[in-house]
């Protein structure tokens, strides 16, 4: 009997242990699959600028307005091409008398066939040989209209590139204060060691042990927010660059200038030659005054020749016997005038001429807005340059501070809230620096936007 039971028994644990085993695998196998979903790819801010103007699905509708732009201009130029037309037909009539008598006529009736068959053709071709030069100014209104869409474009292009470069620098700041973190946490545990040991030894109090625990805690919250962040950085980022939304980046190489910038007026010159605004609004004055010479193109008269062959055959075959149709060929020239134009157009040159000044003006007011943005971007970059060095020095200082009262609380001359103040003022410093670094490259970036030169290496 008691054979029987170890025998059941070991059967049963055998089963247990063969199905734990499988689950084990199950559980290893999924959690390979979870590891395996998350990707990690190291890249630097050019690559990601070109990851994202190719995968831009803005950019894509901008090409596709260049494309119909492109396309217009090429239908503008075939209009400056002869025309020509064909046709050939086949008549065929039924005549319900036999006989036609011409009134007041003395002669006989005629005799009329009871059907009568014939083939008629036309070859046609016309080309115009003047036309107030109207086929000229079509094509270069198109052409500037392609110009400004593909300036359109370039400045989208400097849109995402700049949008890109923010999201690298904010996802570089929020790594950067993690490391600062981590840093610190390490610092505290070896002061909670620490802390602990005084304790024992009877030289602090059960309260001073918990500050520095409850710092700890404050600190791990930050790295709490700080990595929630991260996360959400990242996924905006995987997003403008097309890539994976599991994706997790970490981006190397950032941009910081290794001289000064310009002197601001050169600054603002570079701007004023590069903006794709500017050159919009030159664009559009263009524009406007090849719409005046194209309403003034239309009280023009237009000259224009053609040439023209005929074939008639009345027999009624197909192939007709030699001398039974007829071909002629006629050449002309035609001279046509609107001259209800001079009185209908005028409103349509001042309709243009009032365009015109539009642009002219709104060229002069963006000159000035980016003079001012300009010149906001130069103050606002070496002010971050100038709070860099600042912070520095805060550091030295707040190190060497941090230094002191460490020393004190060692000799027990410092309470624990001065040494932990002093810790935290270590601790925001080093923050602050690396966001002050951060805030700098990323000022940098926009002068260059400013200036329309983001996308120059």
């Amino acid at each position: 009997m008691n054979h029987s039971y170890q025998k059941l028994k070991k059967g049963i644990f055998r089963i247990i242990r063969k199905n734990m085993r499988k689950t084990l695998l199950i559980i290893l196998f999924f959690g390979s699959l979870g590891a395996s979903a998350q990707s990690s790819r190291t890249i630097t801010v050019d690559e990601a600028i070109r990851l994202g103007i190719e995968n831009s699905k803005a950019l894509k509708v901008s090409q596709s307005r260049i494309d119909e732009a492109v396309s217009r201009f090429n239908q503008a130029k075939d209009r400056a091409l002869p025309t020509a037309s064909a046709s050939y037909a086949f008549s065929h009539a039924n005549f319900l008398s036999g006989k036609f008598e011409l009134p007041g006529s003395t002669n006989e009736p005629l005799d009329l066939p009871s059907k009568a068959d014939a083939f008629i053709g036309t070859l046609s071709v016309q080309e115009t040989i003047f036309a107030g030069n109207k086929l000229k100014y079509a094509k270069e209104s198109t052409d500037l209209l392609t110009s400004i869409a593909r300036l359109d474009a370039d400045k989208q292009k400097d849109n995402i590139a700049y949008n890109i470069i923010t999201a690298c620098y904010n996802l570089y700041k929020v790594e950067q204060s993690q490391k600062v973190v981590e840093q610190n946490l390490q610092a505290v545990d070896q002061q909670i060691k620490q802390a602990q040991q005084f304790f024992s030894q009877g030289l602090v109090t059960k309260n001073d042990v918990l500050r520095f625990q409850l710092q700890k805690n404050n600190i791990q919250l930050t790295g709490v927010d700080l990595e929630t962040n991260k996360k959400i950085v990242n996924y905006n980022l995987d997003i403008l660059l097309g890539l994976p939304e599991n994706t997790e980046l970490e981006i190397k190489e950032f941009g910081f200038p290794a001289t000064t910038p310009a002197a601001l007026v050169s600054l603002i010159d570079t701007a004023l030659n590069n903006r794709e605004e500017i050159k919009d609004y030159a664009l559009r004055s263009q524009l406007a005054e090849t719409n005046i010479k194209t309403v003034k193109a239309d009280l023009m008269p237009t000259l224009s020749a053609t040439g023209s062959m005929y074939y008639i055959n009345p027999t009624g075959k197909f192939v007709p016997k030699a001398n039974t149709f007829l071909a002629p060929v006629s050449v002309g020239a035609t001279l046509a005038w609107s001259i209800d134009r001079l009185w209908t157009n005028k409103h349509k040159v001042s309709e243009a001429q009032i365009q015109k000044n539009e642009a002219e003006i709104g060229k002069g007011i963006t000159t000035d807005n980016v003079k001012t943005e300009v010149n906001q971007d130069y103050q606002n970059f070496t002010r971050s340059v100038e709070r860099i060095k600042i912070l520095e020095n805060s550091i030295q200082q707040a190190a060497e501070n941090d230094r002191i009262l460490e020393s004190k609380y060692r000799n027990n001359i410092a309470s624990v809230t001065d040494r932990i103040d002093a810790q935290t003022q270590l601790f925001q410093s080093q923050i602050n620096l690396e966001l002050a670094k951060a805030d700098a490259g990323l000022a940098w970036y926009t002068l260059r936007k400013s200036t329309g030169t983001i996308k120059q290496r």
